[in-house]
């Protein structure tokens, strides 16, 4: 939000975008490319780069179309609890998006695998012991150790988001220095939890195709993974913005609303790092 709130009693409309065009548009190349690449076809992995990327630009985009308007005076008290709002339920919604996953994995462990176990005559050499591939599979794959790299992991992140709420306790004593090096700490964290997250990929000895639970497995973590490189490409522009002198302790929206999506974050991890990787 702008230094200068607007006591206007006008409430702002903003004029007609084409950035949720381009945003519907680059999801569409993203997951097709996606969907490629689960079909391992060679154009795949290029064309869900080239929808991260457009993405990434609508983001940049929009995001500075916003800055504009309230560097421009044109948001007043009303606009600024409409968009406090607007982000609890956004993410509200992002809650509900990895309860539904967390939901497919719980099933999938305590009913679904443990029913076919009881139907040798349809599913032969199924076992119901966690984590399993299918029928015949139990042994011909290695699950994830919970005390190496996503232990680490773990602790990036938490220190993350320790380091983030640092930056808010400089922005709120006007500290800008601390504000600064909190923000740019925490976007170094971020980006060293997603090379191990890469690694840890590459490092597996199993895949998205190795039955229910590779299936399980990378789409919470992936999907997590997604979720933290959006907040670092946010807490990216936070930074610049902080740079550029904005925000101050009694007027900064902008930033309390990337500093709730982090640590929504990290929560979503912890949940993830006991059901996924440790139990």
């Amino acid at each position: 939000m702008n230094k200068h709130i607007s006591r206007q009693p006008h409430y702002y409309i903003p004029a007609p975008s084409y950035w949720p065009i381009i945003g519907s548009f680059a999801l569409l190349i993203t997951f097709a490319g996606f969907v490629l690449l689960l079909h391992q076809a060679e154009s795949g992995p290029y064309i869900m780069a080239a929808g991260i990327l457009v993405l990434v630009y609508m983001l940049f985009g929009w995001f500075g179309t916003v800055i504009r308007e309230s560097r421009q005076g044109l948001f007043n008290e009303q606009v600024d609890l409409s968009f406090r709002w607007g982000m609890c339920w956004f993410i509200f919604s992002e809650v509900m998006f990895f309860a539904a996953f967390f939901g497919a994995l719980f099933y999938a462990r305590f009913f679904a695998v443990p029913g076919l176990a009881e139907t040798p005559m349809l599913w032969p050499g199924y076992s119901d012991t966690w984590p399993t591939a299918g029928p015949g599979l139990k042994d011909q794959f290695t699950p994830m150790a919970a005390w190496g790299i996503p232990a680490v992991n773990t602790l990036i992140l938490l220190s993350s988001g320790a380091t983030v709420t640092w930056a808010h306790w400089g922005l709120k004593k006007n500290n800008r220095s601390q504000l600064n090096l909190g923000l740019l700490l925490t976007i170094v964290l971020g980006l060293v939890f997603l090379a191990l997250q890469v690694y840890e990929y590459f490092i597996a000895d199993f895949s998205l195709k190795t039955g229910i639970y590779g299936a399980t497995f990378f789409m919470l973590t992936g999907f997590h993974g997604a979720h933290v490189t959006l907040g670092a490409i946010m807490l990216s522009v936070i930074l610049v913005r902080t740079l550029a002198g904005h925000f101050t302790p009694t007027s900064h929206f902008g930033f309390e609303a990337v500093t709730w999506y982090w640590h929504f974050v990290d929560v979503v991890w912890l949940i993830l790092f006991v059901f996924v990787y440790w139990l």
